[in-house]
């Protein structure tokens, strides 16, 4: 039996399984032999997996900008129309299946950030499995900072299956890393040391620890209520943890009422737009600017001038280091002292390190060990 027949073997018996307290344990244990088996079907792929970002799992895409936004959705839900609207891209517009089948990259300009927009070929279900070009598009979407889910207004439950195709294949949005540290030895067992009420049993950690080859070792929790199927992504080690937004596509042809009825049924909050209509468009550029937590930082010269028209774009939480390392690699070698004016500084022209952290609209003058920027 190879491997896709195993994996569909263990989910039948979970589909036939009554979820409860007696049967938690099980499941916990099915639900980690799957994830072990797609790992191995991956790495048995071209001898490569998903994760690795290699070129035979995704398209050939070349970030730039300041940060990278993609698009996913199923055929048809307008994302190419969308790209066209946010960006100075030319993507092929048309109202049948599959026109997008490759990467159709786009540049947002947005208070005075570059965010480049990715318009990916429409996913459908299985794609996580390989179906269509799936695989190769949710690849892209690993190395994404934030990920727009595209939605037609008149299928708004497709939020579930893009949800789900991003979680099997490694993508979970909204996320953030299980706070859980496994340390392994050569002897002893396995310890469990849990500081903070979790969500699963000490006995059933344990055998998904020896699932994944850990017979040895001492696992800390501090993650609370943890999962099972937390605890299943920190021993593969190879999750993604990426923001997303929801957006809903061609609210022109319905009103207020069907939209209300749309919010009680996914659940989510989404933006409404019309792409075609060019309907919310602005409103849309803000939010992906403002979910990419990004900020401005103004350069000073020595001479005192200060460079206002094109800030320097880094994520918010940034320090004085990272700033040094997109001006150049070199710069951080370099580095004497900085000045800044601004929230962050206690006064006006403030010296400080490299690991000073900087906040939105900050002005930074650098000064290297032999000249000044």
């Amino acid at each position: 039996m190879g491997i896709p027949e195993k994996i569909k073997a263990i989910q039948d018996e979970i589909h036939k399984t009554q979820i409860n307290k007696a049967t938690e344990f099980h499941i916990g244990l099915l639900k980690a032999k799957i994830a072990r088996l797609r790992r191995e079907m991956d790495e048995n792929t071209h001898g490569k997996t998903v994760s690795t970002g290699g070129a035979s799992a995704g398209f050939d895409v070349r970030k730039a900008g300041d940060a990278t936004v993609v698009l996913i959705g199923l055929p048809s839900v307008g994302k190419s129309t969308l790209l066209n609207a946010l960006t100075n891209a030319k993507s092929r517009v048309a109202s049948y299946q599959f026109t997008t089948l490759t990467a159709v990259p786009g540049m947002m300009d947005y208070s005075g950030s570059k965010i480049q927009i990715l318009d990916m070929p429409g996913i459908i279900e299985g794609a996580a499995s390989g179906k269509g070009l799936g695989k190769r598009v949710l690849s892209v979407a690993r190395s994404a900072d934030l990920v727009l889910m595209i939605l037609d207004v008149f299928q708004p439950h497709h939020f579930l299956l893009l949800k789900k195709e991003l979680s099997e294949i490694g993508i979970k949005i909204d996320q953030k890393p299980p706070n859980v540290v496994v340390e392994k030895t050569s002897v002893g067992g396995v310890s469990v040391s849990t500081q903070v009420p979790i969500a699963v049993s000490e006995r059933l950690i344990k055998e998904i620890l020896h699932e994944y080859g850990i017979h040895n070792g001492r696992i800390i929790i501090r993650e609370p209520g943890l999962t099972d199927d937390q605890l299943i992504d920190v021993l593969l080690g190879n999750r993604i943890y990426i923001p997303s937004l929801t957006v809903l596509n061609k609210i022109d042809l319905v009103n207020q009422g069907f939209l209300k009825e749309v919010q009680s049924k996914i659940g989510t909050n989404f933006i409404p737009i019309s792409a075609d209509a060019n309907i919310n468009i602005g409103a849309l550029k803000q939010a992906i600017y403002q979910r990419l937590d990004l900020i401005r930082i103004y350069l000073r010269k020595k001479t005192g001038e200060t460079d206002y028209e094109e800030p320097l774009i880094i994520r918010n939480g940034s320090s004085v280091g990272a700033v040094c390392n997109k001006i150049h690699r070199k710069m951080t070698r370099d580095f004497k002292f900085a000045q800044v004016w601004g929230k962050s500084a206690k006064f006006d022209g403030q010296k400080v390190g490299l690991d000073h952290t900087l906040v939105d609209q900050d002005v930074l003058t650098i000064t290297k060990k032999v000249s000044a920027f």
